[in-house]
């Protein structure tokens, strides 16, 4: 089965986990790292509404810009600046921990939002997974959220 292919202007729920169930992150520095990869990334084009990084999967709510980041037609479709970012953190962590081979399960698993109804429960979920899986009591609990972020700003940008 093939995955959908990511279009401009789509709200997306994308999520993954480690191949075979292996964590994907080991230490503090590994969820940091991560992040500053998908900024460097994604950022460039999609807006990001919601995330979550747990142990061994994460999840994220976002758009697709609606243009790509130099407005050339030429440049990769969005999901191979998904690939990109995977690529680049299974290196360095595969570096660090002196194994090899894949980290995530390909292909990433994507899934269209087709309303505001639920984008709401996306988003809802997503920040509730540390607690649906365990890894905290409380939602506030889990540090590797945008749920403290979210709070701040509300839903005025959903």
């Amino acid at each position: 089965m093939n995955p959908i292919q990511l279009k401009n202007g789509c709200f997306y729920h994308i999520y993954n986990c480690g191949i075979n169930g292996e964590n994907l992150f080991v230490e503090d520095e590994n969820y940091r790292y991560f992040l500053r990869l998908y900024n460097k990334h994604i950022s460039p084009v999609a807006e990001t509404y919601a995330w979550c990084l747990m142990k061994n999967h994460f999840h994220f709510v976002l758009k697709i810009k609606d243009y790509t980041p130099d407005g050339d037609i030429k440049l990769k479709l969005p999901h191979q600046y998904f690939s990109n970012l995977f690529n680049a953190y299974t290196k360095a962590f595969n570096r660090r921990y002196r194994r090899h081979g894949s980290l995530f399960e390909r292909p990433f698993k994507r899934k269209l939002i087709h309303n505001q109804n639920y984008l709401k429960t996306v988003i809802v979920y997503t920040h509730d997974n540390p607690v649906h899986h365990h890894f905290a009591r409380h939602t506030l609990e889990w540090p590797w959220t945008s749920y403290l972020t979210f709070l701040s700003k509300g839903l005025t940008n959903v």
